[in-house]
């Protein structure tokens, strides 16, 4: 069976650490979005993987090259955003019209087994089947009405508060058979949720399977450390093991953290609980990081606090720095010495901030 992961958006809501790669390479637990999502589909018994790729195409191809986790890869280039229908047409001779396909929103972290969604999918005999998660709030996600057996009556995407016709959203996953082709043009921007959905929920062949295992978009940044901070607590036992890290006398780790390989961290210093270092980190004396994303080779000077913030690739951070609250410093940023950075603040890669920042804005 194949899958199609649609890898091509910009991630603009997640800049700047998307300005320098995209948001499925964004570590979550040192490893990227995609790998996780790899090692899910090749336990669900996946042979191949077509990524859909636009934005830093290249990237996926340098990583993954043809294979990854015994399945092949193929990537099919879009020249132009195409939305979420589009590449699946674009796709359609790479997919074939043999048997049903999966497609996943590449953004999404769970742990859902795919091979249980297409089990069901068989079952109903259906043209399309989505998968549905439960939340607080549907407003920024598609929401279905659905009969007593699952079949899809209604589809509203992003319904304005109080007018969703429940709260079992769109989970980004589905199970399509080959005539979906039919229902989408070639080379022109399509939303299947929009355009192609609500025709099939109309002639009764679009199902639906409910989830409630982990899940998660991350879409914003704050998304993205929440999604870090269930990783790290349902692998905890997996992550704490650290390889070629250096910690000097008085170091406190306090679990659930994954720390990468070749981390060096000095006295006095106190990690997590809820970080992620990634290789090749330093950390000096008296340094305490809670509940942050630290991306590979970054250097985090003595006694700087980080909480609850995410630094990009090759940061540079000052002694007796202070990074609050939702704060994101872009890849291969200088922070000098005694800055503050206040909640919400972001910081463009390669910048250098040498003073404090006490109120929420974009440094460019």
């Amino acid at each position: 069976m194949k899958a199609v992961i649609l890898a091509g958006g910009f991630g603009t809501r997640l800049r700047p650490l998307s300005c320098t790669r995209p948001k499925l390479l964004f570590p979550i637990g040192n490893k990227p979005l995609l790998d996780w999502t790899l090692e899910n589909l090749a336990k669900s018994k996946i042979d191949e993987v077509i990524l859909a790729v636009n934005y830093m195409a290249e990237a996926f191809v340098h990583r993954y090259g043809n294979t990854a986790h015994g399945m092949k890869l193929h990537y099919s280039r879009e020249t132009m955003p195409l939305g979420t229908g589009g590449p699946i047409k674009k796709a359609e001779d790479l997919i074939g019209h043999d048997e049903p396909f999966l497609v996943l929103n590449g953004d999404i972290f769970t742990t859902i087994n795919y091979a249980e969604v297409v089990k069901k999918h068989k079952q109903n005999d259906a043209t399309a089947t989505i998968m549905l998660y439960q939340v607080e709030d549907p407003t920024r996600y598609g929401t279905v009405e659905l009969t007593k057996n699952h079949q899809v009556i209604k589809f509203v995407e992003k319904p304005q508060k109080g007018k969703a016709p429940s709260n079992l959203i769109n989970a980004g996953v589905y199970v399509i058979e080959p005539e979906i082709f039919a229902l989408i043009p070639s080379n022109k921007r399509v939303s299947i949720e929009r355009e192609v959905f609500p025709k099939l929920a109309a002639k009764k062949r679009l199902y639906a399977y409910s989830f409630e295992g982990l899940w998660i978009d991350i879409g914003k940044h704050e998304d993205y450390l929440h999604a870090n901070r269930l990783l790290l607590s349902t692998e905890r036992r997996k992550l704490a093991k650290t390889k070629g890290t250096s910690r000097e006398k008085d170091v406190e780790i306090d679990a659930p953290v994954a720390i990468g390989k070749d981390v060096k961290i000095e006295e006095k210093s106190k990690i997590g609980p809820y970080a992620a270092i990634g290789d090749n980190v330093a950390v000096g004396k008296g340094v305490h990081v809670e509940n942050s994303i630290i991306f590979p080779n970054a250097i985090i000077s003595d006694f700087t606090s980080i909480k609850g913030a995410i630094i990009g690739e090759g940061a540079i951070i000052g002694k007796w720095v202070k990074i609050e609250d939702n704060c994101v410093v872009g890849d291969y940023t200088m922070i000098k010495d005694n800055v503050t950075l206040t909640q919400g603040v972001t910081v463009c890669p390669s910048k250098e901030v040498t003073e404090s920042v006490l109120s929420p804005k974009c440094v460019m």
